[in-house]
């Protein structure tokens, strides 16, 4: 499985921030995470907040398993908490 496959949102709400891994191959998903704050480094691999799939997904739910898996290990490894706006507007990130 390729890391490579997914990509990670990070949105601010409400004086918090929300964040998404998104597979980008098929199947095409998505799953909210949180930072776990019983990690050592306050992030881990997340906590699954929500899982957002095709209703095509009825069948093997092993392999949906591995994929959710790998969602949770490319959120571990992409960071933690994002950068405040104002400094990657002032270092043009």
């Amino acid at each position: 499985m390729s890391l490579g496959n997914f990509l990670r949102i990070e949105r601010e709400q409400g004086g918090g921030s929300r964040h998404y891994v998104v597979h980008l191959q098929d199947p095409k998903f998505s799953v909210e995470l949180t930072p776990d704050p019983a990690a050592p480094d306050r992030v881990g691999r997340g906590v699954i907040k929500r899982v957002c799939v095709p209703n095509s997904w009825a069948g093997d739910y092993g392999q949906y398993a591995k994929l959710i898996g790998a969602a949770q290990e490319f959120f571990g490894q992409s960071g933690g908490e994002p950068l405040p706006k104002t400094v990657v507007r002032r270092l043009g990130l």
